[in-house]
């Protein structure tokens, strides 16, 4: 990849305009979103983890479901932009968090990681899937999407990066798309408490 960007080109992003991609309102970004929420299902869910929350696009409905969610975000700029988008949910919390790192809380039941793996060098997406998988409960349920066509600021190519990111959990998992369109893709991973033997 030939130009990835970094946190302070998210923060700059951020700074100059709270949707510069346009997340909120595009259609096709509204399309993704409910089948995020789709991969996260139906139900109520407990602890929900958010990683590179961005804006908070996606964080208001995951706290709809959520009893708790940590909304997180690599940039003091997107931390306050989740803050705001979440601010009518008591138990959403927005934090920063600057990947790979130790999110708020031990375990969670779900964890989302929308639109950041392919921005992340290959060791450190590595560090991430390892971290992850160690703070998920049993039989919980990871919602991966990203984009399948490579962008000029991605550290690592898109196709595959969901495959990629769940093997180097060291975990087996049972794997369904929730949607996939030929930009995009959304997957549940739910953990099915085995190792990988290596």
């Amino acid at each position: 990849m030939t130009n990835p960007i970094d946190l302070a080109g998210f923060a700059a992003k951020f700074a100059g305009d709270d949707d510069p991609w346009r997340t909120f309102t595009a259609r096709d970004e509204a399309v993704k979103r409910t089948a995020i929420l789709h991969a996260i299902g139906d139900r109520p869910v407990g602890r929900v983890l958010e990683l590179a929350s961005g804006n908070g696009s996606n964080s208001v409905g995951i706290a709809r479901k959520a009893l708790r969610l940590d909304a997180t975000e690599g940039t003091r700029e997107g931390v306050d932009l989740t803050a705001r988008a979440v601010a009518a949910w008591p138990r959403a919390c927005a934090s920063l968090l600057v990947l790979p790192g130790r999110p708020p809380r031990p375990v969670y039941d779900v964890i989302v990681i929308a639109e950041i793996l392919y921005y992340l060098s290959a060791r450190d997406m590595a560090r991430v899937a390892r971290e992850m998988a160690a703070r998920l409960t049993p039989g919980g349920t990871i919602v991966l999407a990203h984009h399948r066509i490579d962008f000029y600021d991605f550290a690592q190519h898109a196709a595959g990066i969901h495959a990629r990111f769940l093997a180097e959990t060291g975990r087996c998992w049972t794997v369904r798309t929730a949607r996939r369109t030929g930009r995009w893709v959304v997957t549940a991973a739910r953990a099915d408490g085995m190792t990988q033997s290596r």
